[in-house]
């Protein structure tokens, strides 16, 4: 099945495996990852969340983890935070919540963030559009695709901005 996510990263020239599991499993990040047999973190949460300024923001994090909300106010430069409604999710994306691929439908000011624990793993899945389907990507890539900028957001005792990137 090709996909719209699928062509953006053909397009893109971004290397990625298109993986299927079985459209009948139940939703959630660690079920799609027991049925392709890797680790809840490894399969990618993408949260829609809304600010009080009205501007609407992706926000990538690993399948076992949530954000910690003072952290997540930080990078998004605003105390009033919350997470997008389901309507608001289908107008935004196009997608229904549970397969939201978190590449391609974004406008050019759209802002993503992903959670920095996840470039320290080898691969990462992440929803193609249609349940069942999943895209399998480097944590570069990753970033690549969905034009991310890498905070860290679910680490309570660590800053927002990593180290790294303030180098």
């Amino acid at each position: 099945m090709n996909l719209p996510a699928h062509e953006y990263l053909d397009r893109n020239g971004i290397a990625y495996e298109a993986r299927a599991f079985p459209p009948e499993t139940e939703k959630g990040a660690a079920n799609v990852a027991r049925a392709l047999g890797f680790r809840d973190h490894q399969m990618v949460k993408t949260l829609l969340f809304q600010t009080g300024k009205g501007e609407r923001v992706l926000v990538l994090v690993g399948g076992d983890r949530s954000a910690v909300s003072g952290h997540l106010k930080k990078a998004l430069g605003d105390r009033n935070v919350q997470m997008a409604p389901t309507e608001v999710v289908k107008e935004v994306t196009g997608y229904e919540i549970g397969s939201v691929p978190p590449f391609h439908w974004q406008p050019p000011d759209f802002r993503s963030f992903l959670d920095e624990a996840l470039t320290r793993e080898p691969v990462l899945g992440v929803g193609a559009g249609v349940w069942g389907n999943e895209i399998l990507l480097t944590p570069e890539n990753l970033v690549r695709a969905a034009r991310a900028i890498i905070v860290n957001l679910t680490e309570r005792d660590r800053p927002v901005v990593p180290v790294s990137a303030l180098e």
